[in-house]
């Protein structure tokens, strides 16, 4: 593993190993994808930092309407650029062995914009304009829609969602963990 094609020695790879749920192989190519987006870059520093909008051209972000938030999210600095480091844990939690509770934990964090750690009612307003799209609801719809997911979500009445909140909804969305996903 830790041999001379590999960037990292053995013992870097078992530090991640043991941070991610990847194997030191999936890790390998986790770097080889990374490399990808910015190789003059990449090849000169394994530990680079790539601005936000390299990161954005994975293939699997660019049609992804969350791409920003994600890169925020997952950014140790918080301008959404990335080292491998944080590139290799965005990839891990997206990844199938991450278990649900981490997914929802990153979702809430993505999903709550203002970053008060509660997803209020224009949180909820960017998240579903987001995912419509061009197909963007009228103001009354939206209305009725977030209305809704208060209704059924907001279970102390506070009109926003705290992360148990959340949790609980989204632990009824069987899809879930399948739309959270990226595959290696």
């Amino acid at each position: 593993m830790g041999g001379s094609d590999s960037k990292f020695d053995e013992q870097e790879l078992e530090d991640y190993q043991e941070l991610t749920y990847f194997t030191k192989k999936e890790i390998l190519h986790v770097h080889k994808r990374f490399t990808q987006l910015a190789p003059d870059l990449v090849e000169v520093d394994k530990n680079a930092t790539l601005p936000q909008d390299k990161i954005m051209m994975l293939p699997e972000l660019r049609v992804n309407p969350f791409k920003d938030r994600i890169c925020k999210v997952f950014s140790s600095s918080g301008d959404g650029s990335m080292s491998f480091e944080d590139f290799l844990d965005m990839m891990s939690v997206f990844s199938d062995n991450a278990p649900k509770n981490v997914k929802v934990e990153y979702a809430f964090r993505i999903y709550d914009f203002d970053e008060d750690d509660m997803i209020s009612s224009n949180d909820l307003k960017e998240v579903i304009d987001r995912l419509t799209g061009e197909q963007r609801l009228g103001e009354e719809d939206m209305q009725q829609l977030i209305d809704n997911i208060f209704e059924e979500a907001d279970l102390d009445d506070d009109d926003s969602l705290s992360f148990a909140e959340f949790e609980h909804v989204i632990s009824k969305a069987p899809d879930f963990v399948n739309s959270f996903r990226i595959r290696l």
